[in-house]
């Protein structure tokens, strides 16, 4: 009897473990930049490296993580605002890590942007 219950309690924990594995793996990763931010629409749209577009809905729960690693729940107002500064750097917008699934993202992730390398000295 003893045996039973503990063959069943390792299966079911079997179980479970695979759910969420399996589940966090279905996520899709999805690098770019933002290029528009529709705050009305809940929207934002994501150009990749091979400048495809691609349109992400926004819900309350859509964790943003900015380049100082700071988490909090997603401003589109604020996003926005970055976005035209980013094209106005470097003429793409926001570069991202977005996780989403089926379309809807879970989080936003700044990348560290590079940082340029300071100019060799001479000494005459």
């Amino acid at each position: 009897m003893k045996n039973r219950r503990m063959f069943l309690m390792f299966l079911t924990t079997g179980v479970v473990a695979m759910a969420v594995i399996v589940g966090s793996a279905i996520a899709d990763e999805l690098l770019g930049y933002i290029t528009k931010v529709d705050v009305e629409g809940k929207k934002v749209t994501v150009v990749d490296k091979d400048d495809k577009e691609t349109e992400v809905k926004i819900t309350a729960d859509t964790e943003y993580v900015n380049r100082k690693k700071e988490s909090s729940k997603i401003d589109l107002a604020e996003v926005a605002k970055n976005v035209e500064k980013g094209k106005a750097k470097n003429k793409k917008g926001i570069s991202v890590i977005v996780t989403h699934e089926k379309g809807t993202a879970s989080k936003i992730e700044e990348k560290a942007g590079k940082k340029k390398a300071a100019a060799p000295t001479t000494n005459n």
